[in-house]
């Protein structure tokens, strides 16, 4: 069987650069950009001089007809795609003709790397490098400059220049400069897969292979297809990706305040809107030109799948569409990432969005409203979790038998759906029950907070509104905050409560202003309350409304805690559900405040002076995150509570030093190098990396002269 799959070859480091350079061999991005620091493509290089092994490359053999060319190009199907080995000849073919590379955040560079040949070393080229005569500061040069001698004799005359040079050491120069250059003789041996594997074949081969344990998913193959027959189309998805992370001034762009989206999740919606699918493996075989049914493979239907897809991903890619359709997350009353736990309930209402407008015609203003009540539905059920791409197919399904321009039996389709799930039992049992958690991030709580946008509510015993609050621009806190009912420290040390999942439920925190915050420190709310509602001097009707927005029990604060808990959790839904009962007025027609600039609220610079709270600001650690030691040995546990601070032993501290130094028993330490969190992919890194993220996230750019 091993026979069937593959076959052995070698290949000459030169012979694989020009393969490339032909387009031979395709650089598929399989493994998405160039990820490789500089200092290991420097280490590559070393080992390939001194004639060590640095691995095998895995080839797969596309089954594009030959001369067949690429999909709106002239340019050539490419015979093999590379699967396993993409980094070392990325590195290979950009430093030996001296490219750039695409970088994770779309950005290009070149590699630059340096060789001094006096003792046969590599380094990465930095501003010391560059000046030293010992180096030649781009080796690039010995195979593009086209006269490897001349740059042989310039480097001696500028090391001669500097230092005195006879005859013996010239030539051992010259003989290791001439070694260098001859690199690209070296051989690789190569695995070269039939182009009758398929992918599942493909991807198990390269994970039993891959010592770096990547794996490569559906969306990859697709892409990869893409790179093959319509490479303009996964530029195309680059691009929008690229652009989508930061605003381009006086430029339309896909920048948003919701989601920073990646090639395969704008993919996901273009094989939606083109083929109804969620399921990727099933797209992949349309797009191999394989029938679903039949199993039969031709270049015909490979094409006529392309042009599918093509039509599909203009719709999506255009920034009209797009920017129309996230309106509808600010009519349901999200307004920010801050809101969202789920990119896949945008990307799916996206979906559903561009079906309501390209194929059932339904005026935008319409369509603002079902999509509005459709995505509050699908985010507040987390719909699209679990097996969502199972669930977005049986959402595909319901369009199955409405005829093309039926913009009522689209609306209809979808309004019964939301109705059959956002029940009575919805509403008075599912809803109160996913706010019994402190998770900062609960579908749940977004669903109530947006309910308090929808009815413009103020934050508690306040003329700021709720939504002032929500501006997306805004980063760091800015006169209102979350805030405990029941004070944590009067929990802890009158009602006994310790467990902080217990402390920090999402029925504890109401929106107030900070100086109300700082007031009611940990003061009972039988004792802080009556003080507050004196002092806001509010008159009774607005008092009301300002309780029922809050969903605040009658005499809440004589309630003991559990019975309060429960008796808000049902007030939240409540208010939650006749927010969106207004939704569905035709009428209703929000006025959410511009987004403010960047620029408007001040920053840390760089690293320092970055808050914890700043993080969950941000949404980079939860409230009850838990922080671990995992490299010191105390086996010290922390928790990071709603306001930022971190809870060690019963002790809350204002720092992560000071809760490292406290862990460690010493006076001095940075508790953002001793700390770790888990991120919510589920990574451990230490909070020093969170820290760095967010001080990248909220950059300002220079100024320009």
């Amino acid at each position: 069987m091993a026979a069937m799959l593959f076959k052995d070859s070698s290949y000459s480091v030169s012979f694989l650069v020009q393969a490339i350079d032909l387009g031979q061999i395709a650089l598929p991005d399989i493994q998405r950009p160039f990820v490789w620091q500089a200092t290991k493509v420097r280490s590559l290089f070393d080992s390939m001089y001194k004639g060590f092994p640095v691995g095998f490359l895995l080839f797969w053999e596309t089954d594009a007809d030959p001369g067949a060319r690429q999909i709106g190009t002239g340019k050539a199907i490419p015979r093999y795609l590379i699967v396993d080995g993409q980094q070392r000849l990325t590195s290979l073919y950009t430093v030996m003709q001296g490219k750039e590379v695409l970088r994770e955040d779309y950005s290009t560079t070149r590699i630059r790397i340096a060789f001094r040949p006096a003792d046969e070393t590599f380094a990465v080229t930095d501003a010391a490098v560059e000046k030293d005569p010992e180096f030649i500061p781009d080796i690039s040069t010995l195979w593009t400059a086209g006269n490897f001698l001349q740059i042989v004799r310039e480097f001696l005359d500028r090391l001669s220049a500097k230092r005195s040079l006879d005859q013996t050491e010239s030539d051992r120069l010259a003989g290791n400069l001439g070694k260098l250059h001859g690199m690209d003789g070296y051989i690789f041996k190569v695995m070269e897969l039939s182009s009758n594997v398929d992918e599942e074949q493909v991807a198990e081969v390269f994970v039993r292979i891959n010592s770096e344990g990547v794996t490569l998913n559906q969306a990859d193959f697709i892409l990869t297809l893409m790179s093959v027959f319509w490479e303009k189309g996964r530029r195309e998805l680059e691009d929008f990706s690229r652009f989508s992370k930061a605003p381009t001034p006086n430029t339309a762009s896909p920048f948003n305040w919701y989601i920073q989206p990646q090639p395969p999740q704008m993919l996901r919606v273009t094989v939606a809107l083109a083929f109804r699918r969620a399921v990727l493996k099933n797209v992949y075989t349309l797009l191999r030109g394989r029938d679903l049914e039949s199993g039969n493979q031709s270049p015909q239907g490979r094409e006529a799948q392309f042009a599918r897809l093509e039509e599909a991903q203009a719709h999506v890619l255009n920034l009209t569409n797009w920017h129309e359709f996230l309106l509808c997350l600010e009519r349901a009353g999200f307004r920010s990432s801050k809101m969202i736990s789920s990119d896949n309930a945008i990307l799916f209402t996206y979906a559903m969005w561009l079906f309501g407008k390209v194929h059932y015609g339904v005026p935008i203003p319409r369509l603002r409203e079902v999509i509005a009540l459709w995505f509050f539905m699908t985010h507040t059920t987390s719909r699209y979790s679990g097996s969502f791409e199972t669930q977005a197919e049986r959402d595909f399904a319901l369009l199955d038998g409405i005829d093309p321009g039926d913009a009522d039996g689209f609306c209809e389709a979808l309004d019964s759906l939301i109705n059959n799930t956002l029940t009575n039992d919805f509403w008075t049992i599912t809803l109160p029950n996913g706010l019994a958690t402190s998770a900062s991030k609960s579908p749940a709580l977004m669903a109530y907070i947006a309910a308090l946008n929808i009815l413009d509510a103020p934050a508690l015993l306040s003329h700021i509104r709720v939504r002032t609050r929500l501006d997306p621009a805004v980063i760091a806190k800015r006169g209102i905050e979350r805030h405990h009912l029941f004070p944590r420290k009067h929990l802890r040390g009158t009602l006994q409560i310790t467990d902080t999942s217990k402390i920090n439920q999402i029925a504890n925190m109401a929106l107030v202003e900070w100086h109300t915050n700082i007031a009611i420190s940990d003061k009972a709310p039988s004792e802080y309350w009556p003080q507050e509602i004196a002092e806001a001097n509010l008159p009774s009707n607005e008092l009301a409304r300002h309780t029922y927005l809050h969903a605040l029990p009658e005499n809440w604060h004589e309630m003991d805690y559990q019975s309060f808990l429960a008796a808000r959790r049902h007030q939240m839904a409540q208010v939650t559900r006749d927010a969106f009962m207004l939704l569905r007025d035709p009428s209703y027609h929000p006025e959410y405040p511009a987004p403010g600039k960047l620029e408007a609220t001040p920053k840390p610079s760089g690293v320092f002076g970055v808050k914890m709270s700043d993080l969950i600001e941000l949404g980079l650690l939860d409230v009850g995150a838990t922080l671990i030691d995992y490299e010191r040995g105390t086996g010290a546990t922390a928790v990071v509570t709603s306001e930022g601070r971190i809870e060690l032993d019963g002790k809350v501290f204002d720092t992560p030093s000071g809760a490292a130094c406290a862990a460690l028993d010493v006076k001095n330490c940075n508790g953002w190098e001793f700390w770790y969190a888990t991120t919510p992919e589920g990574e451990l890194k230490l909070l020093a990396d969170f820290r760095e993220e967010f001080a990248q996230h909220t950059a300002q750019p220079e100024p320009s002269d």
